[in-house]
């Protein structure tokens, strides 16, 4: 499964939530969401975000741990 690597991104970049936010034209709660993934960033906003960050979208997006495995039947 893949997840969301906004926060090591944002902070590899030297960026506030709030600088984050105010780039992205959203409110610093969003980016907190984006970063807990309550909420994700829209599909049209991810190249936006990949540059502000400098980086690539698939750069966004991280396997988690144990991605991939089946999970115990029952």
């Amino acid at each position: 499964m893949l997840t969301m690597n906004i926060k090591n991104l944002r902070q590899e970049a030297g960026l506030s939530q709030m600088d984050l936010a105010c780039r992205m034209g959203v409110i610093r709660s969003a980016v907190a969401n984006w970063e807990s993934e309550i909420s994700l960033p829209m599909t049209r906003d991810l190249p936006r975000l990949a540059r502000v960050l400098g980086c690539t979208i698939s750069d966004l997006f991280v396997d988690s741990p144990g991605s991939g495995q089946a999970s115990p039947s029952a």
